[in-house]
């Protein structure tokens, strides 16, 4: 039933260290800014919330910011979260270049036959993405009640006591840009497709 509505949580907030400070949703690849290639993955949703500092861009969102600011990605999608009004979303980083194929995958895994709270985009190596994720909206909601007050925790801490389903990630899909090195392997892939 991967034709059901669904709203998308895109996180673009973050102190992005291990890039020096830099505006991380901004850095661009092949023409675009991680934001905006991570926005163009979740096209279909019937509302995007973007959590973080308001950017300009052509694509409509939601903008919202966690609070207080810099309290950690579980006080951002609980942000997030507040806006959403479909039964099902996307939860997505918003440095995942290359998430577009996984998104289908995703929901669809949300329609198995015993009922998962949400799906999750695992590597090779059985390496969770707790940011490549769909969620059934009021799973999510009950995992927020579960996991307490959200600064400044884990976004793992969402997934304990959740069914989750798990969706192979097959084409690297899943690969962030947290650091200048995965910045270039991204911009080096751009280039050789």
């Amino acid at each position: 039933m991967t034709d059901a509505a669904f709203d998308a949580v895109v996180l673009a907030g973050g102190a992005a260290r291990r890039l020096g400070g830099r505006d991380k949703p901004a850095l661009r690849i092949a023409g675009a800014s991680l934001l905006e290639r991570v926005l163009d993955a979740v096209s279909g949703a019937a509302s995007t919330v973007v959590v973080g500092p308001r950017r300009d861009l052509a694509v409509p969102a939601v903008w919202c910011q966690e609070v207080p600011p810099g309290s950690g990605p579980v006080a951002a999608i609980a942000a997030g979260l507040a806006r959403v009004g479909a039964d099902r979303l996307v939860l997505l980083a918003a440095d995942l270049p290359w998430i577009a194929p996984a998104v289908g995958p995703l929901r669809a895994a949300l329609d198995a036959p015993e009922t998962p709270d949400a799906a999750v985009l695992v590597d090779a190596s059985g390496r969770r993405n707790v940011l490549a994720a769909a969620w059934r909206t009021a799973s999510l909601r009950a995992a927020l009640v579960r996991v307490g007050p959200p600064a400044g925790r884990p976004v793992r801490a969402l997934y304990d006591g959740a069914a989750v389903a798990t969706v192979p990630d097959a084409g690297g899909w899943g690969a962030d840009c947290d650091t200048w090195d995965d910045l270039q392997a991204a911009r080096s892939r751009a280039a050789a497709d």
